[in-house]
């Protein structure tokens, strides 16, 4: 185990908190709490946090190119404006499925994930949405879509369907992906890979759900380092902040019966690596 020393950067009680994303345009991390149905902002120079009300569950937020933001909603993929004003880009709106994790590929494109409430098998999809809000359906029938994110270059498209316990990695040509095969197995009683992010120098941190702890792959699929943490079900990480050293934790209460005091807090390991500078979404 590695002694990485942890953090709060800030004390929240979030049901669901998910997605941690940095902003470098602002110099803040937003992330989001689904089940609650807020984005939530923090930037750590300042301490000064926002809270947006979506009105319906919000699996992922990121920014976009001019500003404002595009969220993974219940009910489809919706843009926010600088100033607030919202509009669909993709309403699709399916009984019983929600939004849950997405990210932005280095093209600008957003890979939209959902799941089904009940966690039915197969329930869920992968999604690329274009910025036109062109929608290609990539994977469909997964069950819990969760992390996805790219090797340096963008060669190579890492993702996670937490109940399989893998993580996956696929060959990216343009905007396509192929040849999907396994990257890494997690063995029982590890917990459940949730989200993740690829480092600078192409290892990949992944949140252990029920499992407690972040770990971190080298390139090649070697586990190389596994940071304990306070909390049983940390979701997702990214690196944010001054040279993009710091790494940020979203955690959840959900489930729990006794969830410990810092379940649902946003957590931060400083200066735990060297994160690769994320791309807005060009919509």
């Amino acid at each position: 185990m590695n002694r990485t020393p942890v953090e709060i950067a800030v004390r929240e009680q979030a049901v669901l908190g998910e997605g941690p994303t940095w902003d470098a345009a602002t110099g803040r991390l937003i992330w989001v709490d689904i089940l609650a149905a807020r984005v939530h902002t923090y930037d750590p120079a300042t301490g000064h946090r926002t809270v947006l009300a979506t009105g319906q569950h919000v699996g992922a937020a990121k920014p976009r190119t001019g500003g404002g933001l595009v969220c993974n909603l219940r009910d489809g993929v919706g843009l926010y404006d600088a100033d607030g004003t919202f509009r669909w880009l993709v309403h699709d709106p399916v009984p019983g499925r929600r939004a849950n994790d997405a990210a932005v590929a280095p093209d600008g494109a957003l890979w939209a994930g959902t799941m089904r409430y009940d966690q039915a098998e197969g329930g869920g999809t992968l999604a690329r949405i274009a910025p036109d809000g062109t929608a290609d359906l990539v994977l469909p029938r997964v069950t819990c879509s969760n992390g996805t994110g790219w090797s340096p270059g963008g060669r190579l498209m890492y993702y996670t369907d937490t109940h399989t316990r893998r993580i996956d990695v696929f060959d990216v040509d343009g905007p396509h992906v192929t040849g999907r095969r396994p990257f890494a197995v997690l063995e029982d009683g590890a917990g459940y890979p949730d989200g993740l992010t690829v480092d600078a120098e192409g290892a990949v941190w992944v949140a252990l759900w029920d499992g407690s702890a972040l770990r971190r792959y080298t390139a090649d699929g070697r586990l190389e380092r596994t940071v304990d943490l306070p909390v049983r079900r940390p979701t997702a990480c990214a690196f944010g902040g001054p040279g993009l050293r710091d790494l940020y934790v979203s955690t959840a209460r959900t489930g729990l019966d006794a969830p410990h005091p810092l379940s649902g807090a946003l957590l931060v390991l400083p200066d735990a690596g060297h994160g690769l500078p994320g791309t807005p979404f060009a919509g």
